[in-house]
């Protein structure tokens, strides 16, 4: 429950987006668990694939959240994240395709 302070009304949150905000905020947390268990088994600091896939999930689920509860902190955040593991997620598609093409 949530009161807006500047009229003192009492808001509700359907359970539903309870869902997205912890369930986008598990995903995204879960990434270093990942790269932590990918780092131990190589013996080296790597970053899976899967980190950056968790990242970009976790990070529009957060996001969705972010937009619904109107936080532009929040919002910023997460858009600007966003961008980056996309972009992270590109450029190792186009390594693996010029590495096939080589």
């Amino acid at each position: 429950m949530l009161v807006n302070f500047a009229d003192g009304v009492v808001e509700s949150t359907p359970w539903y987006w309870w869902v997205v905000g912890f369930g986008g905020q598990l995903v995204f947390a879960s990434r270093f668990w990942v790269q932590w268990i990918a780092s131990e088994r190589a013996k080296q600091s790597v970053v899976p694939i899967s980190f950056w896939w968790l990242s970009i999930i976790g990070g529009l689920l957060c996001l969705g959240y972010a937009i619904y509860r109107l936080d532009p902190v929040f919002i910023m955040g997460q858009v600007g994240g966003s961008v980056i593991y996309a972009r992270n997620l590109m450029l190792i598609r186009e390594s693996k395709k010029s590495g096939a093409s080589a």
